[in-house]
C-alpha cells in the first residue's frame, strides 16, 4: 500500500529508473525513448551541471587567449572553438562518467545517493556501458581533429587525467584535486586551439579552475561522507570535516589570486581600461558569488549541499559574461 503522502507520479520516475540526486523535471525521464534513457543518465544527461562546470573553463581559456592576443570574437575560428567546447564537454563528460560508473560500479551500488545510477541499479550491462563509452569517445576525437596539432596533442593528455580521477578516492583524502586537473584542462585545450601554444597565462587560469573545483566538489562531497565512511571512500569533505568552512575561504583566496596573476600576465595598453576594468569587476561578482555560498553552507544538510553545489554554474558564467566584455571593449 502506497504511503499517503508519496506522489504516484514520483513513483513512477523512480520505477523508470530515474536516478536519485537527478531533477524530477529532467528532460532525459520526460522526454527521451526509454530505451535510451540508461544510456544517457550514465553520461550524466539528466543532470546537466557538470556539464557546465566542464565547459565553462573552455570558454575561460578561450576568452583570455582572446583578450591577450588583442583579437576578436567575432571570427569562424572563434565560434567554431567555442562549438567545440560545446560538445566536447558534452561528449568528453559523458565518456568520463561512463568510466567513472565502470570503475566504481560496485561501490555506487553501497552509496544512497549512486544506487540508483545504470549500472549498479541493473538498467544496463557492463559491456553496453564500455561501447558507450567508446562511442563517445570516437565523437570527441573527431571533434578534436579539427582543431591544430597542438591542441590534438593537448586533448588527447587529458585522457591521462580522466583515467586516473576514478581511482583517486581509494588512495588520497583529496579525489577533488585530481577531478580540478580533469574538469580545467579545457581551459589548456581552448587556448592551445586558439593560440597553437601554451604559455604561463593559461597556466595560471588552470590552477584559478583547480581551486575552483575544490571548492565546489567539497561542498558536493559532504553529501555522501555517511556512506564514504562505511565503504572506505576518502574525500576532501571527510578530510576537512568541520573545517571546511576555512578551506572553503582558502580555495576562494586561491582562485582570486591565480585568476590575478593570468590577468597580470596580459598587457593593458591605456585604450584598453575598460578591459581590465571587466576583468577585474568578474572576479569580484564571482567571489561575491562564492562567499555567500560559504555563508549559506550546513555541511550536515545534503540537500543545501547539492543546491549550492549546482550554484557553481552561474559563478562560472558570471566570469564569461565578464570576460566577454572586456573583449568587446
Amino acid at each position: 500500500m502506497m504511503p499517503a503522502d508519496q506522489n504516484p507520479e514520483k513513483v513512477s520516475f523512480v520505477a523508470k529508473g530515474r536516478v536519485s540526486d537527478a531533477k524530477e523535471r529532467n528532460w532525459v525521464d520526460n522526454f527521451c525513448p526509454e530505451w535510451s534513457q540508461p544510456f544517457l543518465r550514465l553520461s550524466r544527461m539528466d543532470r546537466p551541471i557538470g556539464t557546465w562546470l566542464l565547459l565553462i573553463p573552455c570558454w575561460w581559456g578561450l576568452l583570455v587567449a582572446i583578450l591577450q592576443s588583442g583579437g576578436t570574437m567575432i571570427s569562424l575560428k572563434v565560434l567554431w572553438i567555442a562549438i567545440v567546447c560545446i560538445l566536447g564537454a558534452i561528449l568528453m563528460r559523458g565518456a568520463g562518467c561512463t568510466w567513472n560508473d565502470i570503475t566504481d560500479r560496485n561501490l555506487d551500488a553501497k552509496v544512497a545517493r549512486s544506487k540508483s545510477r545504470p549500472l549498479p541499479s541493473g538498467l544496463i550491462s557492463l559491456k553496453l556501458a564500455v561501447i558507450w563509452m567508446i562511442f563517445q569517445l570516437i565523437l570527441s576525437a573527431i571533434l578534436l581533429l579539427t582543431l591544430n596539432w597542438f591542441a590534438v596533442f593537448v586533448g588527447v593528455l587529458s585522457l591521462v587525467v580522466v583515467v586516473i580521477y576514478p581511482f583517486a578516492k581509494r588512495f588520497t583524502w583529496w579525489p577533488q584535486l585530481f577531478l580540478g586537473f580533469a574538469f580545467n584542462w579545457g581551459v589548456l585545450l581552448s587556448w592551445s586551439a586558439y593560440q597553437n601554444s601554451l604559455s604561463i597565462t593559461p597556466l595560471f587560469l588552470y590552477i584559478a579552475g583547480i581551486f575552483w573545483t575544490l571548492f565546489y566538489d567539497t561542498i558536493y562531497a559532504h553529501q555522501d561522507k555517511e556512506d564514504d565512511v562505511r565503504i572506505g571512500i576518502k574525500s576532501t569533505a571527510l578530510r576537512l570535516g568541520s573545517k571546511t568552512t576555512r578551506w572553503l575561504h582558502f580555495f576562494l583566496i586561491g582562485i582570486v589570486v591565480f585568476y590575478i596573476l593570468t590577468i597580470s600576465t596580459i598587457y593593458f595598453e591605456g585604450s584598453r581600461f575598460f578591459s581590465l576594468l571587466f576583468c577585474v569587476v568578474g572576479i569580484l561578482l564571482m567571489s561575491c558569488h562564492l562567499f555567500f555560498q560559504i555563508k549559506k553552507l550546513d555541511i550536515n544538510d545534503a540537500e543545501k549541499c547539492l543546491t549550492l553545489f549546482r550554484s557553481n554554474r552561474d559563478s562560472g558564467l558570471l566570469l564569461v559574461a565578464s570576460l566577454c566584455l572586456a573583449v568587446f571593449v
